[in-house]
């Protein structure tokens, strides 16, 4: 049976490792030819090898599917650029790109330095945006393409010690919806993924008292894999009415989130003071409020 990627040539970024490395693998086994965009650095953007690239792509070629590796950064429009012709040169053509690719610098924002804020979105939010102007040229001219990019829940919802990481992911939802906007015209689409896994990303969580014991072992069970199949099937055309969209994926859940819309108004026929907001407005609103919660506390339910 012909896999719904059949014919297809996908990048995905950050797939020496993680979920990065399980969408390409789930990508190939469904047919497309995958471009394993991977410079092989730190957690925390350090260094750089082409082994944990290679590596999937041994995985890929294992399972008699097709990969090539480029090793080029995200962060920067030039070698963005090259990650993009590295599959117009192996394979002739471009129709999906995961922007996957991530570094961490978490810290308490009153301690973050510039270096923690410029690397983190350097990647995440500058790479999303470059490597997708990138690929936006050819699927303009093709009439067709997909993007994937992934968000997180830290941006989403909120998350402490993160200020650079939540910024840029939710910066990325935003993108996101805009290149769904701007290129709706050419069939191209473009939808966010918020994934819930045990990775190389969450490997730091502090586990001290018998429950953080428990809810690591729960944690641990959502292996990256469980968020490949969704991002196969939105690179797919049988998605193909849906864009703009942010999904969540956790354990066996598949998760659609709402994006900021009104909720309460006041009006006040002369306008308002200061005092009439403290007397009136604020009262009427708080109810409203969103309380300052993290993501650990809005997905409270053990992983299903």
């Amino acid at each position: 049976m012909a896999g719904m990627m059949e014919g297809k040539v996908a990048v995905v970024t950050g797939s020496g490792g993680g979920i990065g490395r399980e969408i390409a693998i789930a990508m190939a086994a469904a047919g497309a030819k995958v471009i394993v965009a991977d410079i092989g650095a730190s957690l925390s953007g350090e260094g750089g090898s082409a082994t944990p690239a290679q590596q999937t792509r041994q995985l890929i070629e294992q399972k008699g599917g097709a990969a090539e590796v480029c090793t080029e950064s995200v962060a920067e429009w030039g070698s963005a650029q090259k990650i993009i012709q590295a599959a117009l040169d192996h394979y002739g053509r471009i129709d999906a790109v995961v922007n996957n690719a991530g570094i961490l610098r978490d810290v308490i924002f009153h301690k973050m330095t510039p270096e923690d804020w410029l690397a983190v979105i350097a990647v995440h939010l500058n790479g999303s945006f470059f490597v997708s102007r990138a690929a936006a040229e050819h699927y303009r001219k093709q009439e067709s393409g997909t993007f994937v990019h992934i968000s997180s829940t830290s941006g989403l919802i909120g998350n402490f010690g993160q200020a650079n990481y939540s910024a840029a992911k939710l910066g990325i939802t935003a993108l996101s919806k805009s290149i769904a906007l701007d290129m709706q015209r050419y069939n191209v689409r473009s939808n966010c993924i918020a994934p819930f896994a045990w990775s190389r990303m969450t490997q730091s969580i502090p586990a001290t008292t018998p429950e953080q014991h428990a809810r690591l072992a729960k944690i641990q069970q959502m292996t990256p894999d469980k968020n490949a199949p969704l991002a196969v099937y939105l690179s797919s055309d049988a998605a193909k009415d849906v864009s703009g969209q942010v999904f969540g994926t956790r354990m066996n859940e598949i998760i659609l989130f709402n994006s900021p819309r009104p909720t309460r108004i006041v009006h006040r026929a002369e306008g308002w003071t200061p005092e009439t907001i403290a007397e009136h407005a604020a009262p009427a609103l708080k109810a409203g409020f969103m309380p300052l919660d993290r993501s650990g506390e809005v997905f409270s339910w053990d992983p299903l």
